[in-house]
């Protein structure tokens, strides 16, 4: 059975639901504007649904920016220990911090991560309706024959940048390619320049970061060429409506200490509303919090115990 088969069923339907609205509304049955439009509505549905694991990310996010202190102290705790006992007990404590913190370091991927089966649900649909092939639900022979025929601006959804001579195709291809990688890299580049706390600038974490600025649009990049145009339509709208609500996050929800933040707390200011509250400061250099152990309590010798008792 096609593992894809629930995905690819839920991709028809709102795709056949949308473009029956739009054709009720006056739009040509045929027509690519109203196959992009159902396109959208799809990205809005999914990027609807994702809003909570968009807001663990953030929370997750924000907790992994000031638990960084922290974090940089375990590290200095064991630097130089390369035994098999230290590096699990490094390992554990880090799991550990990660949990009491409610951190993670994948959360920054996880939207991208949960989109990925839509994108390959959809690549399949488009490819299936390429061959004339309906699809496992709602998109019969006919919708798929439209899908697959619908153009815009002269160049066909299903068609790729390598499968087609068509010039339309390479130049439209070409410019979402690039306004995808473009729109990634604003994204990531907003985090990093606006909403990064200086005093975690050179953490594990923000290096991560650093390389996931130039990471995702590059996939962007050499990935789109394979994609059909229908699929990157959805690609591309996922990525404004990412920036969109990164800026909007950042702007709201600051990670403290951040540039972002600093500007919010001016913003308040002059509206005389209150404002948001700092985070309680990482302890001085040291090693990282551990558990106080009760002191030993010394036994009294019975000589003692009389004298303090005639006393």
């Amino acid at each position: 059975m096609d593992l894809l088969w629930p995905i690819k069923w839920l991709i028809e339907l709102i795709l056949v639901s949308f473009h029956t609205l739009w054709t009720a509304v006056g739009l040509d049955f045929d027509s690519g504007a109203s196959w992009v439009l159902s396109i959208v509505g799809l990205v809005l549905v999914v990027r609807a649904a994702l809003i909570p694991v968009f807001v663990r990310q953030i929370k997750s996010q924000r907790n992994m920016m000031l638990v960084q202190p922290e974090l940089q102290k375990l590290q200095k705790k064991y630097k130089g220990k390369t035994d098999r006992d230290s590096r699990e007990r490094f390992a554990k404590e880090q799991m550990e911090l990660y949990k009491r913190t409610g951190s993670n370091p994948l959360s920054s991927c996880l939207p991208l991560l949960l989109q990925m089966p839509i994108f390959m649900g959809l690549f399949f649909v488009l490819n299936d309706s390429q061959r004339n092939q309906a699809g496992v639900g709602l998109l019969n022979s006919e919708l798929a024959l439209s899908f697959s025929q619908a153009e815009i601006f002269g160049a066909k959804l299903s068609a790729t940048f390598f499968s087609s001579d068509d010039l339309n195709v390479k130049i439209l291809a070409g410019i979402m390619i690039v306004l995808m990688s473009g729109s990634q890299f604003i994204t990531q580049k907003q985090i990093m320049a606006k909403n990064q706390n200086p005093d975690v600038a050179n953490s594990q974490f923000m290096q991560t970061q650093k390389i996931l600025l130039y990471v995702l649009p590059l996939v962007f990049l050499v990935s789109g060429v394979t994609f059909p145009l229908g699929v990157m339509t959805y690609w591309l709208v996922s990525n404004f409506w990412t920036m969109g609500q990164q800026f909007v996050v950042i702007r709201n929800m600051p990670t403290p200490g951040s540039p972002a933040f600093k500007a919010r707390q001016e913003r308040l200011a002059k509206k005389g509303k209150p404002l948001d509250d700092e985070p309680p400061k990482p302890e001085a250099e040291g090693t990282v919090m551990e558990i106080e152990k009760p002191q030993r309590q010394q036994p009294v010798s019975k000589n003692r115990s009389k004298k303090k008792k005639k006393k």
